[in-house]
């Protein structure tokens, strides 16, 4: 299911939209349970347990199914991906309960920015003018995002600029980690942790769901976000990360697009605006680094 294949890029194209399609799809689900659309609402910390609950329900049945070998856990990367993994979810399902989709998930986009800087104290990664340049023009496209003026200043607009921090610095441990572990055994094990982490957090707010409609918007959120990974995984083994990198960015599209017929919610033009400068200079470090690991393949 999740093994290193021939390269395709007319194929990992295919798999890198389906992965954007889940994403927005797992995010309109969280949206949907949290806006009170689907019955009274539910806590963010409630849906990131019906998360990792039902991917992980969706992984260990393909492990049943295929026993996979496995080899050395590194649990000490496992728990650190897995808490910050957990945090930014939480943080981006609570952001989406208020403000439009096509506005986190532009600022979502920043977590890459993130991580470069982090890389920096803890990979000891050195970083040159141009990704410094291409962090400075997706951090001017955050800022018009949280249109920082009294009148339509959106506070929880801070929930997805916090979301994008956290992941960022979940993908320094991702980097640790896919070098030495097999990415189903990553995907299975970063499941389980991330359950016990959720479940142990909602204990205070839990609630029985209310009807089959938030039953089933649960479900959603995990098992779409677990094809995500799935469709993702696939596509970047299939081509190189340069090229697939642009189609990723098709959550956006997705994203609008789900807002604006399940809760009307037409995108101005600032969100445009402010996530085209996102999307550049995003798409800017993305080429960068593949240009460097090209060098170091060399």
């Amino acid at each position: 299911m999740l093994t290193p294949r021939s390269e395709n890029p007319g194929l990992a194209a295919g798999l890198i939209l389906m992965a954007t399609a889940f994403i927005a799809g797992s995010i309109t689900m969280a949206k949907l349970l949290g806006s009170g659309a689907l019955g009274p609402a539910l806590h963010p910390l409630q849906v990131s347990q019906g998360r990792f609950m039902w991917a992980l329900a969706l992984f260990a049945t393909a492990a049943l199914i295929r026993w996979p070998a496995f080899g050395r856990v590194h649990w000490r990367l496992h728990i650190g991906r897995s808490s910050f993994g957990w945090g930014g979810v939480t943080l981006m399902f609570a952001a989406v309960a208020y403000i439009p989709m096509a506005d986190a998930t532009a600022i979502s986009f920043l977590n890459p920015v993130f991580a470069m800087a982090l890389a920096i104290p803890l990979l000891g990664e050195r970083v040159g003018p141009v990704r410094w340049t291409a962090a400075l023009i997706a951090l001017v496209g955050a800022m018009v995002l949280l249109r920082p003026t009294p009148a339509s200043f959106q506070p929880a607009a801070l929930l997805a600029l916090g979301a994008a921090a956290v992941i960022g610095m979940e993908l320094v441990f991702i980097k640790k980690l896919t070098g030495r572990e097999a990415p189903f055994q990553i995907l299975l094990i970063n499941n389980g942790i991330g359950l016990a982490i959720a479940t142990a957090a909602v204990v205070p707010v839990w609630q029985m769901p209310h009807s089959l409609a938030q039953w089933g918007g649960l479900a959603g959120v995990g098992i779409l976000m677990a094809c995500a990974q799935i469709c993702f995984l696939n596509g970047m083994a299939r081509a190189e990360a340069s090229f697939v990198a642009p189609f990723s960015y098709a959550t956006l599209v997705f994203a609008a697009f789900y807002d604006f017929v399940l809760f009307d919610v037409v995108p101005d033009w600032v969100t445009w605006f402010g996530a085209a400068i996102i999307l550049g200079g995003a798409l800017m470090l993305a080429l960068r680094e593949a240009q460097l690991r090209r060098r170091v393949t060399t």
